[in-house]
């Protein structure tokens, strides 16, 4: 049976101590000033010279206190949160999930994001949604980064029917997205999407105007939290979660300050350095470990329950059984470990940094999968199958393969895949000819999609919009 609990009782005390004493002598930068006064007048020791904020302890203890009371259990419940019901996992999408690079199937070329592939992405992700709304997945870089989000919107408004609008890395782009959400007929139409911080400790100038605006306008808040140990915390599993619940904290903390009815909630990615060669993981076991102590030094402290980074962020290189099984591996230690079931992934490798719309569909069939443990008994008199066992018997004459039950039946229990090969992994052939099949479906679904139509003024006022960013920039 898994063990339900990293922590011990006396685990606690002196991982809360090392919190406090790194957020009294430490502290974070937070690199908005409105932000800093707002801490300084609540009892920070604050200095705008540095634009770092230091927390006394008795003010955390107290923030602490306060938490602890806001939960149903006062934070002190060593087991997770369990659901006695496993669900289904979410079907990967074209969502709000930014990579920085995109894989074509067709090559194998691997290239920085542009307009061109962003295009592709949301006329695959039209047609895969069935109408459902398209996000901003791929970062451009062939325009000038301020207008990035504006011209991800205008691609997404030509190409999708629904869209989920562009993802504002900047308070100051803000004004722009929501004049060409008006124009559109769309309220709002941008994405805020997460908090993600310099590690250790370090509000940025965008991310912490970001922040404070988000949190002025009262929605939750929290981190999207990715430290490395032996990078950006120490290596030892304690100090990890030592500095890494410190920014969380941190980070909660300045919301209530800003905002006292906020609503808190995070997420923990937790990476490790493979010594060797200098790269990254957020799906390693040491990785996996870091994480789960993390998140549950945090519930038992704070009573925050803070989820533990999803499947998504593989360490595969590329598209593959291998990738799939990677992302599913990790889907199912959060499952186990935490009682939370997250989505295997939406197609991305490289952890996050690249995106294949060969991988998403493989992701999808997985998944349906998975789905089918979610599944539950209904014990009626079509699905016992009397009549049929009865027939069969001991199968000397017949078998419940030539059956009509099983003909009747048997699309709607047993897992279909379009694309893996469930007979089982035959090595890189398997692999050649399931992408070749993914590949093909892609290339089908393309030659699906048809462009929505009359939105030709709405495109060139959106348009003149972008042309006006350009110039006041």
């Amino acid at each position: 049976m898994f063990q339900r609990s990293i922590l011990s009782d006396s685990d606690v005390v002196p991982l809360a101590e090392g919190v406090l004493r790194v957020l009294d002598e430490v502290g974070i930068v937070f690199q908005c000033e409105e932000g800093l006064q707002a801490l300084e007048a609540a009892g920070a020791r604050v200095s705008y010279a540095d634009q770092t904020a230091t927390f006394p302890p008795a003010m955390v203890r107290q923030f602490v206190e306060t938490l602890q009371r806001e939960t149903d259990d006062g934070g002190r419940d060593a087991r997770p949160t369990r659901d006695a019901k496993f669900h289904a996992p979410g079907l990967a999408g074209i969502g709000m999930q930014i990579s920085q690079f995109f894989h074509d199937g067709e090559t194998g070329q691997v290239r920085p994001g542009n307009k061109a592939d962003l295009i592709t992405l949301t006329k695959f992700g039209d047609v895969l949604h069935q109408g459902g709304p398209v996000g901003h997945s791929l970062l451009l870089t062939d325009v000038p980064p301020f207008v990035e989000p504006l011209e991800t919107a205008l691609i997404l408004a030509e190409y999708a029917r629904e869209s989920e609008g562009g993802f504002a890395w900047t308070v100051d782009q803000i004004p722009y997205l929501v004049e060409m959400g008006e124009i559109l007929g769309k309220p709002d139409w941008f994405t805020w999407g997460a908090i993600c911080i310099a590690h250790p400790l370090r509000f940025d100038r965008e991310v912490a105007r970001k922040f404070h605006r988000r949190v002025q306008e009262g929605l939750a808040t929290g981190l999207t939290a990715m430290p490395v140990a032996g990078a950006t915390t120490p290596v030892t599993v304690e100090g990890f979660v030592v500095v890494s619940s410190a920014e969380h904290v941190a980070a909660w903390l300045t919301a209530r300050t800003i905002n006292p009815e906020v609503g808190l909630h995070g997420s923990q990615w937790g990476g490790t350095v493979d010594m060797k060669t200098g790269s990254v993981s957020f799906c390693s076991w040491d990785a996996m470990l870091y994480a789960f102590a993390g998140v549950e030094f945090l519930r038992r402290w704070t009573g925050v329950n803070v989820s533990v980074g999803g499947g998504e962020y593989c360490a595969a290189k590329a598209p593959g059984m291998y990738a799939l099984m990677e992302k599913a591996h990790k889907a199912m230690l959060i499952a186990a470990f935490s009682g939370e079931h997250p989505s295997i992934g939406c197609g991305h490798l490289d952890d996050g940094k690249l995106i294949s719309m060969a991988q998403l569909l493989i992701e999808r069939d997985a998944s349906l999968g998975a789905g089918h443990l979610a599944r539950t008994l209904e014990p009626t008199e079509a699905n016992l199958a009397l009549d049929t066992i009865l027939t069969v018997g001991h199968g000397m004459k017949t078998n419940y393969l030539m059956a009509d039950q099983t003909l009747r039946n048997y699309r709607q229990n047993l897992w279909l895949p379009e694309l893996i090969d469930r007979s089982g992994w035959k090595g890189e052939e398997s692999d050649r000819a399931m992408l070749e099949r993914a590949r093909g479906k892609v290339r089908e679904m393309l030659a699906q999609y048809q462009k929505p139509e009359g939105r030709g003024e709405q495109l060139a006022a959106m348009r003149a919009v972008v042309e006006r960013a350009r110039r006041e920039r």
